[in-house]
């Protein structure tokens, strides 16, 4: 049985980065990240065999960006995006190699339906022992027509991690289980944003 103060213990880190094209980076955010009550939920289904019978099924293989990240409080009580994405194509614009889903979102122990995720695009990388590494990336031509309602150009400035669909539903049922509220980054044609993320237990 998944013991839940085990849970406590896993913690994170989330570096972002701008790449431009002539491959000079420059990192913009580096600090640690909150994991929500989500992964919990998560971790308790898979080890006490009450939900999906799939090990994919619990992977961590998309993501949610954000605007509206500066109210939020982070705790791991966050079930949720502030002000995610509202759609794909916002991730993708017209020529992006990003790929993207629209899923139900458990949010709070209910159903949130059409949500947009960004697919994680690459295998996570091991780090060490205790350590697991996701890369999200937005290339040149993601992410670059995010606006408010007056058509200003809104930067990110949250991100969250999801788990695919730990309960075992015929359609995926996404779950929150990392998240951060960052500095703010308005994305643009001239670099890829590339979000590293790191897992501890």
């Amino acid at each position: 049985m998944f013991d839940f103060n085990e849970f406590h213990e896993i913690t994170g880190h989330l570096q972002i980065v701008k790449v431009f094209k002539n491959g000079k980076e420059e990192i913009v955010f580096d600090d640690h990240n909150t994991i929500v009550s989500g992964m919990g939920v998560g971790l308790s289904l898979l080890f006490s065999l009450s939900g999906a019978t799939q090990i994919t099924e619990f992977q961590i293989d998309r993501f949610q960006l954000g605007t509206s990240g500066n109210g939020v409080t982070e705790t791991s009580a966050v079930f949720e995006l502030s002000g995610p994405v509202s759609s794909g194509a916002l991730y993708t614009g017209d020529s992006s190699l990003l790929q993207t889903v629209s899923a139900t979102q458990i949010a709070n122990g209910a159903d949130v339906a059409d949500q947009p995720f960004a697919l994680i695009s690459t295998f996570p990388a091991r780090v060490n022992d205790t350590s697991v590494r996701y890369t999200l990336v937005l290339d040149e031509d993601a992410g670059n027509d995010v606006v408010d309602m007056a058509e200003n150009a809104t930067p990110f400035n949250e991100a969250g991690l999801f788990m695919k669909n730990p309960q075992g539903r015929s359609s995926d049922a996404s779950i929150l289980v990392a998240y951060r509220k960052h500095s703010a980054i308005e994305k643009t044609s001239d670099f890829a944003l590339v979000y590293r993320w790191t897992i501890n237990w």
